[in-house]
């Protein structure tokens, strides 16, 4: 049977061999040349190579006796995959080094995954130039493909299977955030100045900047493959609020008030400036493609935190000479913070809200308002 195998290998060869060479030059690069051999077994052995000197080098190889050789190879795959705790077993073997001068492959590497319901797949790969995948079906029979490496599917789907693994693997993820945006004040009511005039806060939008730093916690509720998590983690937030005008930020009396400048120094800069460490508690919804990979991400949640530092920043020009001036100090600012927050993305996109409930600043202290924060979000989702 092996002799009548090779005779009928060889044959095949020739005839295809003869083929090739009145094929056209140019198409040869574009389309590969294949030998399909049907077994008697209802196996079929597909060869793909890339052209006809590739093809004659098959000839040294032996494949009545590399035939045998496999099966016991592939037994052995086999057996190691029944008794692995993985999904799959690599198994490397050297014919060449085993019995030297014999024109065997230097190299076998096989990969076998555990029996399923339908099928046990076997891949099978000669030096790096030849692939075989062997695939048993339910009732015992092989088939084999044998080609010049992975396709473009088959290398997608092991990317797929990396990606499901460890989505499924891991309950529990951790990533970094950095949120750039810009603070709005919202819900403002009228007040009046020290001097009993009604006023109302105008922010300098473009100055106006909100930066968040930090690091969340991505818990998976429900299965492996549920698309609802639990976000919770340590963020640091810095609020810049500037006025527009030539207005600035006063702390006299017990009070903070917006006052316009009457000295004759033109602002460039009236910001008043606070710093805050926070942590969000969100529900979180992440959707995914065939691929495993997100796309539809809608968050939403509270947050509850604390200000740590505030200050204003004076920038002005008098005779020539530019200044700075800083005053740190608490601005009867409210220092518990709480609120709700929120954020919606597609694919590498993803847009934030965050809605303080409390005032800016201590009842009767400042002007009463709320503060809006919105902006992009960059993560390692």
């Amino acid at each position: 049977m092996q002799r009548a195998f090779r005779s009928f290998f060889l044959l095949t060869t020739l005839t295809l061999v003869g083929g090739l060479h009145t094929a056209g030059a140019s198409s040869r690069a574009a389309i590969q040349d294949t030998i399909v051999v049907r077994l008697p077994n209802q196996a079929t052995l597909t060869l793909t190579v890339r052209d006809a000197a590739q093809l004659r080098q098959m000839k040294n190889y032996h494949l009545d006796s590399l035939t045998s050789r496999l099966a016991g190879y592939i037994a052995q795959a086999e057996s190691a995959a029944k008794k692995s705790t993985t999904d799959q077993v690599t198994l490397q073997f050297y014919p060449d080094k085993d019995q030297p001068g014999k024109n065997l492959p230097e190299q076998i590497r096989i990969t076998t995954r555990k029996k399923t319901a339908n099928a046990n797949r076997v891949d099978v790969l000669l030096n790096k130039s030849f692939g075989v995948t062997v695939t048993t079906d339910a009732d015992g029979s092989k088939s084999y493909n044998a080609g010049e490496g992975k396709s473009k599917e088959q290398r997608q789907a092991q990317r797929d299977s990396t990606r499901m693994k460890r989505i499924e693997g891991t309950r529990t993820t951790s990533n970094f955030i950095f949120d750039l945006g810009l603070n709005a004040l919202v819900n403002q009511k009228q007040y009046f100045t020290p001097a009993g005039q009604p006023e109302a806060v105008d922010l300098r939008t473009e100055g106006s900047r909100y930066v968040n730093l930090g690091f969340n916690w991505d818990t998976r509720l429900g299965g492996k493959r549920s698309p609802v998590s639990l976000v919770a983690g340590p963020e640091f937030a810095f609020n810049n609020y500037m006025l527009s005008g030539n207005d600035k930020w006063v702390s006299a009396n017990g009070r903070t008030d917006v006052v316009r400048e009457t000295d004759g120094r033109q602002f460039k800069k009236t910001k008043l400036a606070t710093s805050s460490v926070n942590l969000p508690l969100m529900l979180q919804l992440k959707l995914r493609d065939a691929h495993y990979k997100p796309t539809f991400i809608l968050s939403a949640g509270g947050f509850a935190g604390y200000r740590i530092k505030s200050h204003t920043k004076l920038k002005y020009t008098s005779e020539g000479t530019t200044y700075k001036d800083k005053d740190d100090g608490g601005y009867n600012m409210e220092n518990f913070l709480y609120g709700l927050q929120g954020t919606v993305g597609y694919g590498g996109l993803e847009l934030f809200a965050k809605y303080n409930m409390n005032n800016l600043f201590k009842a009767n202290a400042g002007p009463d308002t709320q503060v809006l924060s919105f902006g992009l979000r960059l993560s390692g989702n």
